[in-house]
Order: C-alpha cells, then sequence, then structure tokens
C-alpha cells in the first residue's frame, strides 16, 4: 500500500488523536503530508507531524518548499485522500464559504481527491442549524463526513460531537484512497 494522503489539522482538541493518526498511516506505507490551521498549532506542534511523516508542515498559505515548489499545489495535485480533523464548527463554516484563508481551507479547494471531514465539537455546535446547514452543503459537494460520534467530550459529559477514533478515520481515508482514480 502506497497512499498518498494529506491530512489537514483544525484547531480543536481533538487534535492530538491526529498524530497517531499520521503515524499508523506512515506504518502502513502511506506517505502523509500534514497542513495546520494556525489554531491547531495551538493544540500540538507541527514538529510532532514533521517527525512523524518525514516531511515539512504546512503552515501557510505562501509557503514555499526548499525545492522551490508550492506545497498546497504539489500535495493537492499528488493527493489520493484529504483527511481533515478535526473538522469543528469555525472549520466546517469557512469550507461551506469556499474560504481559502489558511492551508487547510486552501488545500480543500486545490484537491482534486476525496476530502473526508471528521467533525468534533460539542454537541451544541454540532446540532445547531447553522452546523447542520453546513455540513449539508459540504456533504452535496462530494465530501465525506465521518461522524461525529457520542461519547466523553472534552467539556466532561457525554453527547454527540466527539471525533471518531483515529483508527476509524485510518480505515475510511485508505478505503477512499484506494478508491480514487
Amino acid at each position: 500500500m502506497s497512499a498518498e494522503v494529506l491530512l489537514g489539522i483544525g484547531g480543536g482538541i481533538a487534535a492530538y488523536k491526529l498524530a497517531f493518526l499520521c503515524s499508523r498511516l506512515v506504518q502502513r506505507g502511506a506517505r502523509v503530508r500534514v497542513a495546520m490551521t494556525a489554531r491547531a498549532t495551538d493544540y500540538i506542534g507541527a514538529l510532532t507531524f514533521e517527525g512523524l511523516s518525514g516531511q515539512r508542515a504546512i503552515l501557510s498559505s505562501t509557503q514555499i518548499d526548499a525545492d522551490g515548489t508550492a506545497p498546497h499545489i504539489e500535495a493537492a495535485r499528488r493527493a489520493q485522500v484529504y483527511v481533515i480533523a478535526p473538522a469543528t464548527a469555525g472549520l466546517l463554516a469557512r469550507l461551506a464559504q469556499g474560504a481559502a484563508d489558511d492551508p487547510v481551507t486552501l488545500l480543500a479547494l486545490t484537491c482534486r481527491c476525496p476530502i473526508l471531514l471528521c467533525p468534533a465539537m460539542n454537541d451544541a455546535m454540532w446540532l445547531s442549524p447553522a452546523v447542520q446547514h453546513n455540513t449539508a452543503v459540504l456533504r452535496a459537494r462530494g465530501l465525506h463526513v465521518l461522524g461525529p460520534v457520542s461519547g466523553h467530550l472534552a467539556e466532561g459529559y457525554d453527547a454527540i460531537g466527539r471525533m471518531v477514533e483515529p483508527d476509524t478515520i485510518l480505515e475510511r481515508a485508505l478505503q477512499l484512497a484506494a478508491a480514487a482514480p
């Protein structure tokens, strides 16, 4: 298995789980390139992902790699699947609006591969009409949505809104990558 996987990290507490996902993808033979929102770096450092993936994280929409290429173009061209997690309420709103104000949303516009969104937020936000509308818009555009699930939330209680576990994301991402043209 040699999938090309883009991993877009959003700014939510569940971001720490993406280090495990990145590691597991690499162990399964995938080549992983990580993009992060500025808020994501408040939860987990880019160096973690660079160490796990062996590739420089994409941290800016204007970033240029050492070889002179723009990673939001080159990484998007090679990707077989783009996983965005945790997909927070704010990130879902920016994606639904077609924003390109950070590397994660910019890559969503430039990718031609399947995009897998893994929402994570508290139950009140997930159930709000605005978030449900944005999620419906993204589904209608052909993006895949995995979760959220019910479970223990960062707020200290159990409810819908918990991000699906990394192994579940791993399997779905690899399925989408294998089916990509």
